[in-house]
């Protein structure tokens, strides 16, 4: 084993497993879909509700789209929102989007008035396609948007299995309204790719705003082609047979570049609209047995919950990814033990990085880690204070990355990005804002969010140290630990601990609980470590794709 190489301390795995760097051709994915339409153009690319829908039919269905699309002004280089959970029209019009040479922006379904009416006038999204039940929110806000928004496309949950009867469009004032099944009905089912640059943005992704106002994260066609194919290699897809299952939603980065990927290669992607519908994921699992898979650990843990999870078969499955949390201790090993060993990678990135920039090898894992940069990815840890040190092995600082998935920058926020990438002996990397340290191997293992982390008397507290202890107590089914400005003691924070109790305990005593809590943190870290203060409830929050939502949980501990 050769671990000498300073600058790439993990080149020597990829030696071992003769992973090499794979440099993909840099076309807008609707293109691959457009050559599977073609090769194999009865092989399923969606399944939704049990109906599975092939590629011939995929392509087909985009091309009218694209087709309508153009009727109604839209050309290169123009905004078009989608606002859906994961149903087929999402893809439908991901594919549409990309063919014409447009940009998508993923807009949240859960997006209050205010959020929505910037997003849509940031980005400048003059289209937003939008499921009916959303409806109702742009028609309330219509008078903030006319100039900007100028067409609105509604669809329903299940046109894609069945026409709708009334295809009636709502009436939304100032703002032309059309439905989805009736603008694209009498389309040509072909149409010609608009040829696009590697450097062209093909999306605009908004962060999730944990701090500030959102920002738009600019994608590119090259970065998002590059991600899929290096961060998917671990698969080895195999076009017309592998099945992927994945909840995460598609307004979501993660969702959108795994379905890309997925589609990509040629795969089958079973589409989940709503995954908290545990009953109804399971079933989907059940009827399709997986041989790809993703989802955070909070999924996995009401997966394993699930009585009917144990019919679910997971023989044929070769890869499974854990993402948007670490995965450590009992709970990674109660998965691995329903989806076998070494199957589960830990896949690890952010919005900005298109998403995936580490990821840990099912078969050389650590799973106290993320893992080791992607090929082509470079990583460095630098100092807190000011970001221009590189620390040495083991020692906890800013992770930056230099990757090939790097966005162009935020849109219409020259200073946000000024901030965010900065030059490292000529190259751009991203800030992550991510507190982290590499060993000798080059795994890397992120302490905490810088956000998260809380300074108690100059001390530093990593939220996710003092949660992964935490979760050895068996009455615990879930925690959260979270800061908030100590009004006593300027500059510190007071240790606030969130705590979901596992559903057999929930009737204890909550103060004979908060004494063991407390007594076993006492017994267990360090003084300043300890919870000031405890709040029990009956679920954590969580945002869209499942992680925990801190910044809800800080506004709570703040009152």
């Amino acid at each position: 084993m050769n671990t000498t190489n300073k600058t790439k301390p993990w080149q020597f795995i990829y030696d071992e497993a003769g992973i090499v760097e794979k440099i993909p051709e840099i076309i807008p994915f609707s293109v691959h879909i457009s050559r599977h339409a073609m090769e194999r153009p009865n092989s399923p690319a969606l399944c939704y509700l049990s109906k599975k829908i092939s590629y011939v039919q995929l392509d087909a269905e985009a091309n009218q789209l694209a087709n309508a699309l153009v009727a109604l002004g839209i050309s290169k280089g123009d905004v078009v929102g989608i606002q859906m959970p994961n149903i087929p029209q999402y893809v439908v019009a991901m594919l549409a989007v990309a063919k014409m040479g447009a940009i998508v922006s993923n807009v949240s379904p859960l997006l209050a008035p205010p959020e929505l009416v910037y997003q849509i006038k940031d980005a400048n999204i003059s289209t937003l396609i939008v499921l009916d039940a959303f409806v109702p929110i742009t028609q309330a806000v219509s008078g903030q948007l006319q100039g900007t928004l100028h067409n609105v496309i509604v669809t329903g949950a299940v046109d894609a299995i069945k026409i709708p009867e009334d295809t009636k469009a709502p009436v939304i004032e100032g703002i032309q309204a059309y439905h989805y099944t009736h603008l694209i009905s009498d389309k040509d089912t072909q149409f010609e790719q608009i040829s696009v640059s590697p450097d062209d943005v093909a999306l605009i992704q908004y962060t999730g705003g944990t701090t500030g106002k959102p920002k738009g994260a600019m994608l590119t066609h090259s970065g998002l082609a590059w991600v899929n194919e290096n961060s998917y290699m671990y698969a080895n897809m195999v076009a017309g047979e592998d099945v992927s299952a994945s909840p995460f939603p598609l307004f979501h980065i993660a969702g959108a570049s795994g379905a890309m990927a997925i589609l990509q290669f040629g795969c089958m992607s079973v589409l989940i609209p709503d995954p908290r519908d545990i009953d109804h994921f399971v079933a989907q699992l059940i009827a399709n047995p997986p041989t790809i898979f993703a989802a955070v650990p909070t999924l996995y843990q009401m997966l394993l919950a699930n009585p009917k999870s144990k019919e679910i078969d997971f023989s044929k499955l070769k890869f499974a990814v854990s993402g948007a949390a670490p995965l450590t201790g009992n709970d990674r090993m109660k998965v691995e033990g329903m989806l076998g060993e070494q199957k589960l990678a830990d896949f690890f990135g952010m919005t900005e990085t298109s998403p995936t920039y580490v990821a840990n090898p099912p078969r050389r894992s650590k799973p106290t880690t993320v893992g080791i940069p992607l090929p082509g990815v470079d990583v460095k840890i630098m100092d807190l204070e000011t970001g221009t040190k590189e620390l040495p092995f083991g020692e906890e600082g800013e992770i930056v990355v230099n990757t090939p998935g790097l966005m162009k920058g935020y849109l219409n926020l020259p200073e946000e990005t000024e901030k965010a990438l900065r030059l490292i002996n000529g190259k751009p990397y991203m800030y992550t804002g991510d507190v982290g340290t590499m060993d000798h191997e080059g795994y890397i293992t992120v302490c905490d969010r810088a956000k998260d982390m809380l300074v108690v008397g100059g001390y530093k507290v990593f939220s996710l140290e003092v949660e992964d202890k935490l979760m050895h107590l068996d009455f615990i089914e879930a925690v959260a630990v979270v800061g908030t400005p100590d009004e006593k003691r300027p500059g510190n924070d007071v240790v606030n601990l969130f705590v979901q109790l596992n559903p057999a305990c929930v009737d204890k005593d909550t103060t004979e609980l908060e004494k063991e809590i407390v007594a076993f943190c006492r017994a267990n870290m360090s003084p300043y470590k300890v919870p000031k203060r405890l709040f029990f409830v009956d679920q954590l929050s969580v945002t869209a794709v499942g992680k925990l939502d801190k910044k809800v949980m800080r506004e709570m501990a703040s009152v």
